[in-house]
């Protein structure tokens, strides 16, 4: 079912999960409407996303919000767990490693790298740092399934080859550079500085747009 879901559909999708865990400590069920609003679509979209997932909700009704739960969290592999790593555990990635939020997901670190002597030996988040050159060793004894890149821009390359040595297949990367990866591994980029721009763009366009 997932793969034959458009990649933006699948972009949409967590943030309708979130709208409904939302929703779901005030009411049991909600229509494409109310889901749109606070999703920030138009019904349209919400009722046409959701149809991939073969839900159409109850005229009249809408849709139950627990079983549409259900459906979003099957859809993007939820229901399973997923065990994490963490490179670079500088301020960003110490926060990542202390996010409380991970396990309600279905995600688990389980093991935090850095090359810093001051930091590795450390607890944080209740995992204890450990020095980068163990990586291979450690990924050795333990299943990986997302590794999350926040190292500096000029050892992010070298931390993914390893990953990727590693049997790891899916990177999340902090690092304001584009990894290489093989095609074979999935990646997300996420860099505040290019959303940053992105919306310095808008707001010039907007300035442009005023008459003055």
């Amino acid at each position: 079912m997932t793969n034959s879901i458009p990649t933006a559909t699948v972009a949409r999708l967590p943030v309708y999960l979130r709208c409904l865990v939302d929703m779901s400590e005030r009411q049991t069920t909600c229509s494409s409407e109310q889901l749109a609003a606070v999703a920030g679509v138009n019904s349209a979209q919400v009722r046409k996303d959701l149809s991939y997932l073969g839900s159409h909700g109850v005229r009249g009704v809408g849709y139950t919000i627990a079983d549409l739960q259900e459906q979003l969290r099957r859809a993007l592999g939820l229901h399973k767990g997923y065990s994490v790593v963490i490179l670079g555990v500088g301020n960003l990635g110490s926060a990542l490693a202390s996010y409380p939020g991970f396990d309600a997901w279905g995600f688990q670190v389980v093991a935090l790298f850095d090359v810093d002597p001051a930091r590795i030996g450390t607890m944080i988040g209740g995992h204890e740092v450990r020095a980068l050159s163990d990586l291979e060793q450690t990924l050795s004894n333990v299943t990986v399934d997302i590794g999350i890149v926040a190292t500096p821009a000029s050892a992010a390359q070298d931390v993914a080859d390893r990953l990727v040595a590693a049997g790891v297949r899916s990177i999340l990367n902090f690092a304001p550079t584009v990894l290489h990866v093989p095609d074979s591994v999935k990646t997300r980029r996420l860099d505040v500085s290019t959303q940053l721009q992105i919306l310095t763009y808008h707001l010039q366009s907007e300035s442009e747009d005023t008459p003055g």
